[in-house]
């Protein structure tokens, strides 16, 4: 038999592929152009003298000959992951601490099973999370109370490193029965003689704020709340609406308790980031803490994409 030419990162292009349905969002996952993952694809599909994915249906399907090297894929990846770890382990050592802050009530939500996976893969790394919300977690990296942080806004800093965790949806959230529950998508002035109802945190923190009302010259009266489920009672009963990233309220969209509406035409957008001091960057389960977390996002999260 000839050589393979089959590589690792054929298996990753086609879980991407099959994760997202689409070749241009899998192409930004893995970082590539989606020409490069295009010339991929076609590489591939001119050694074997097979399909692989059937460009005539959106999503993109993979046929059966994808499948087959799918389920490969599904079944080597993870033990080429843990191999890796377990030399890095050997090479760097077991142990360490990671301590996380984060500046999003709704952080907990991913970041909690994240760490879950984690702890199976370094048992000896010990995990926390600095309590509270913090409005500077970049400043409990400098000042050594925190190992990593969890931002919105990568903030130019010599001594941290900035790496991009994902993009996520925002979308308003009003009774079923509210009269904006109909539109396609609301406008900064929807907001004018609503309540907006957010978690307790300063305006810049807020991108439905800081990105399209202030902007517009419009601040709608305020009601706080530090409790999602809190905030979603209070939209239900007509108290006022709120913004919020979409796979934090996912749940109560299923349910029907509330309605979701875009904001802006275009749909509004945040992103999340993870800081971590630079001299730290280059630790094996700090690397492997930063994958884990989004390959656990993107396995369980909706309305998110690869920054």
């Amino acid at each position: 038999m000839s050589q393979s030419q089959l590589e690792l990162r054929h298996l990753r292009t086609l879980v991407a592929i099959a994760s997202v349905g689409n070749l241009s969002a899998a192409a930004k996952r893995l970082h590539l152009t989606q020409s490069a993952l295009s010339h991929q694809l076609k590489m591939l599909e001119t050694a074997y003298g097979v399909s692989l994915i059937d460009r005539r249906r959106q999503p993109v399907v993979l046929t059966h000959a994808g499948e087959c090297l799918l389920a490969l894929a599904r079944t080597v990846l993870p033990q080429v992951e843990q191999a890796e770890r377990e030399l890095a382990q050997m090479a760097n050592g077991e142990a360490g601490m990671l301590r996380i802050a984060v500046e999003c009530h709704t952080c907990y939500d991913w970041l909690m099973p994240a760490m879950d996976d984690f702890r199976a893969h370094w048992p000896a790394v010990e995990l926390d999370i600095v309590s509270g919300f913090h409005t500077d977690p970049v400043g409990l990296l400098l000042t050594r109370r925190a190992d990593l942080a969890v931002v919105s806004t990568p903030e130019p800093e010599e001594s941290v490193a900035f790496f991009p965790l994902f993009s996520h949806d925002i979308v308003a959230l009003v009774a079923r029965d509210h009269p904006l529950a109909s539109r396609p998508w609301l406008r900064p002035e929807d907001f004018a003689d609503e309540t907006l109802i957010t978690y307790p945190v300063p305006d810049d923190r807020l991108d439905v704020v800081s990105r399209v009302l202030l902007p517009a010259g419009i601040n709608p009266p305020r009601r706080t709340t530090e409790l999602t489920i809190a905030m979603m009672q209070l939209v239900a009963s007509r108290r006022g609406i709120a913004a919020l990233p979409f796979w934090a309220v996912q749940p109560y969209l299923a349910r029907g308790y509330v309605q979701a509406v875009p904001i802006g035409e275009q749909g509004l957008s945040g992103e999340l980031y993870a800081a971590i001091r630079s001299e730290d960057a280059s630790l094996a389960y700090v690397e492997d803490f930063l994958v884990t977390v989004r390959e656990v996002s993107f396995a369980a999260l909706a309305g998110i994409r690869a920054l």
